[in-house]
């Protein structure tokens, strides 16, 4: 897995490329702690290089959302392959994070 970075103002976009499972859940676990203990409340993930996410991969997002409303912050999700967003849908995780098609949308969204 690949986790890439990119700052737009105030929101750090974290890009996730290939597999987000039990094998890589603890890199990602590792980078969301570092990215928000560097002080970054506001976070853009974006999904549309992600293949594959196990439950470990979905409770690394939820860490990371608990995490950040204790800080005041925010995680946003976007870009969803039909995969990762079919396992969204039917662990019920859609309904706990707010997501948006397109990092364009998300990013209108975090900016208001």
């Amino acid at each position: 897995m690949k986790i890439g970075h990119t700052v737009h103002k105030d929101i750090m976009q974290l890009s996730f490329e290939g597999h987000l499972d039990a094998a890589t859940a603890v890199d990602a676990d590792s980078e969301f702690t570092r990215v928000i203990d560097e002080g970054n409340i506001k976070l853009l993930v974006d999904l549309s290089k992600l293949d594959y996410i196990s439950s470990a991969g979905l409770r690394i997002l939820l860490v990371a959302a608990k995490q950040l409303q204790q800080k005041g912050g925010k995680i946003i999700l976007c870009s969803m392959t039909a995969g990762v967003k079919e396992v969204f849908e039917i662990s019920g995780f859609s309904s706990i994070f707010k997501i948006f098609s397109t990092v364009d949308d998300a990013l209108e969204f975090m900016r208001l």
